[in-house]
Parts: C-alpha cells; sequence; structure tokens
C-alpha cells in the first residue's frame, strides 16, 4: 500500500446506494491533481517491467484508472463495457454485486493468447467485477498479470474471492479492514 494520504480524499457516503452500505467515494481523489497523479503512478510503477501488454478496467469507474494506467505502462486499454455497449461480437460474464447482479462484455478481439493483462478498477469490495474481468480474459486466451484498485473493502475479504478463481496478486493503495 501506498504511504499518501489517500483516504481524507475519499468520501464516506451512508445508505448508498441502498441502506446500510457506506459508499467510497473516490471523487473528490480523482479531483486532485496530485492524489491523482500519485494513484495512477504508484500503481502503474508497482507494476512496471512485468510484461503487461493491455490494461482490463470495468465500466465505468474502471476506465479512469486503467486508462491512464495503460498509458504509464505503454499497455493498450480494454474497457470491460456493460451489454448493448459494444458494436462488435463479444465475450460476456455475467457476476454478482453487493447489491445486485450485472454482465459484463469484451470485444472478441480485445485480447489474444499472447496478452499479459492487468485487472484495474476503482474500488474492491465483494470482487465480483474483478473475477467477471478475470474470466473474460481467460475466455480470450490472455494470461492475468495481477489485479489494482484504489480501494479495498478489506472486511469483505475481496483477496479471499479472488484468491478462489485466480492465483495472481491483488495490490491496492488504500485497504478498509
Amino acid at each position: 500500500m501506498s504511504s499518501y494520504d489517500y483516504e481524507h480524499l475519499i468520501a464516506d457516503i451512508p445508505d448508498y446506494p441502498k441502506k446500510g452500505v457506506v459508499f467510497r467515494d473516490i471523487t473528490p481523489m480523482l479531483s486532485d491533481p496530485a492524489a491523482f497523479a500519485t494513484a495512477i503512478d504508484t500503481i502503474s510503477d508497482h507494476f512496471m517491467g512485468r510484461g503487461i501488454t493491455k490494461v482490463m478496467g470495468s465500466e465505468a469507474r474502471g476506465f479512469f484508472v486503467g486508462a491512464p494506467i495503460a498509458y504509464r505502462l505503454n499497455a493498450g486499454f480494454v474497457p470491460a463495457r456493460k451489454p448493448g455497449k459494444l458494436p462488435r461480437e463479444t465475450y460476456d460474464q455475467d457476476y454478482d454485486l453487493e447489491y445486485g447482479s450485472a454482465s459484463l462484455h469484451i470485444h472478441k478481439d480485445a485480447l489474444t493468447p499472447e496478452d499479459h493483462v492487468l485487472i484495474v478498477d476503482d474500488l474492491v469490495a465483494t470482487s465480483g467485477t474483478g473475477i467477471a474481468c478475470g474470466r473474460l480474459v481467460e475466455q480470450a486466451g490472455a494470461t492475468i498479470e495481477g489485479f489494482a484498485f484504489l480501494v479495498e473493502l478489506g472486511y469483505l475479504n475481496p483477496r479471499e474471492a479472488i484468491a478462489e478463481y485466480f492465483n495472481q496478486e491483488v495490490f491496492t493503495l488504500v485497504k478498509y479492514d
């Protein structure tokens, strides 16, 4: 984890999107140029030199983090999108969220078996989105090199959930236990 003080730039929104949930809002961090740059640089530096050829980010906050990391790693960016958002043939993966279910899609030509993929998102909670992205990478025959998140809700045990399916590193900047 980073030594930068991101916590003061993450707003806690109680009872959103439903009662009993504390939403961790990263938009204040994104609007702070120094914090945003440091977050992107810290994750990028951590994975630099590992042969990553693509970074995958899920809609929509994963795009904010994944695209600049892909740029810093000199890698391509693969958006994992909601159904109906991609115009060509796709792989798709259904998954459960903390408060519902969803599906993610990637273009079938977005990844090749030669690709080494870093999966990035803003936050990991129950890990449904991260696991779905990992399964999309597997469907394409590519290799997962790791997972990176700005925020981890450790009290929901996302690392253990990811470890049930994948044996790759999980790197986060801020962890709430």
